[in-house]
């Protein structure tokens, strides 16, 4: 009988032993992921997330879709969607008229579209990062909330010259590479190039505020950063600099005839392309185009990803029914289709 109970005690023993140590890889490779949703400045509040059930697969179909003249803005990686959506709602949707403003005083970007939209600006703003506790702030003392609709998935791509021979890089070598920790290629198993980092200052957008906080930890940027105004000027400038990176919204990165985008892992050797294989190379390009990898985007292989929202206003008026409508015609079958087309990926 003794025998039978520590036969039986050590079979626990073994189960809970296997649990422990089944519980902490599931947690280790959680960590290891980075997820750009969750920006957050250290307070307890929340923004609202809605999951909007549009009532149609077609802009024609969706219901309560107000008419009038609605003002929009926002993050400027909504450029691409913008392009190719709006022209289509407003043929099907007439009477719902769309007028993308810009900031007189400011850079485009999320934080100044947000902004805009809690100062009556604006009727609903495009963002491509979830809504800081400062903001539901400010709006709360204007009497109302803010409510956050995921429409699509996008992700970071990191551009390199295309000449630079290095198979890629972790997140935690992208991070000391911005904060100057890494100031060399050689260091992480390329040519004996000093590193040129490039990037848009955060004040710009919500691209560089979530690779800030996300990706660096809210650590500051070397002092060896060079900041440009657009992801225009930075692609030229990679172009001319044999050492240089930068990184922006994939759908902006991967098609470019003139860099090279790099893939990324959490792993040391384990690296995820932002591209479908095989590689374009720059010769065969704009001929050919490298395209996104939509699979490691949906999967979350692809090490660094992020959801864009549209934010209403949550104020019981005309503006938070056009916010709402234009999320439930995104996602609506022909919005989700549309997105892809933009370079992006569905949400559904």
């Amino acid at each position: 009988m003794s025998q039978k109970n520590e036969t039986t005690i050590l079979v626990l023993s073994i189960l809970i032993t296997a649990g422990l140590i089944a519980g902490g890889f599931w947690w280790f490779t959680r960590k290891s992921s980075v997820n750009l949703n969750t920006i957050n400045s250290g307070s307890t509040k929340t923004p609202q997330t809605g999951s909007e059930q549009p009532s149609g697969n077609t802009f024609t179909s969706v219901k309560d879709v107000p008419t009038g003249l609605f003002n929009y803005g926002g993050s400027t990686s909504w450029a691409p969607i913008r392009l190719v959506v709006d022209s289509p709602i407003q043929a099907a949707r007439p009477e719902f008229r769309l007028r993308y403003v810009e900031p007189s005083n400011a850079s485009p970007g999320t934080g100044t579209g947000i902004q805009s939209l809690i100062d009556g600006q604006l009727a609903f703003a495009q963002s491509s990062r979830p809504v800081l506790d400062q903001e539901l702030s400010r709006a709360q003392q204007r009497g109302f909330s803010l409510k956050q609709i995921p429409v699509a998935i996008d992700g970071l791509a990191v551009a390199v010259n295309p000449n630079l021979k290095i198979p890629g890089l972790t997140v935690d070598q992208l991070k000391s590479i911005y904060t100057g920790k890494i100031n060399n290629w050689s260091q992480v198993g390329g040519p004996n190039i000093p590193i040129k980092p490039y990037s848009r200052r955060i004040a710009d957008g919500g691209t560089v505020e979530l690779f800030v906080q996300d990706i660096l930890g809210g650590q500051a940027f070397s002092p060896n950063v060079e900041f440009v105004s657009t992801t225009t000027q930075a692609l030229q400038k990679l172009a001319g600099s044999s050492g240089g990176i930068y990184y922006a919204s994939a759908p902006e990165v991967i098609p470019q005839c003139s860099i090279k985008p790099l893939p990324l892992g959490r792993t040391q050797g384990q690296y995820i392309a932002p591209y479908q294989e095989t590689f374009v190379l720059p010769s065969e390009c704009p001929g050919k185009r490298n395209k996104l990898n939509i699979e490691a985007f949906q999967s979350g292989k692809y090490p660094i990803t992020r959801n864009l929202f549209v934010v209403v206003k949550q104020n019981g008026q005309t503006e938070q029914q056009a916010g709402v409508a234009y999320a439930n015609l995104l996602l609506t079958e022909q919005g989700q289709e549309l997105i892809t087309q933009a370079g992006f990926v569905k949400i559904r």
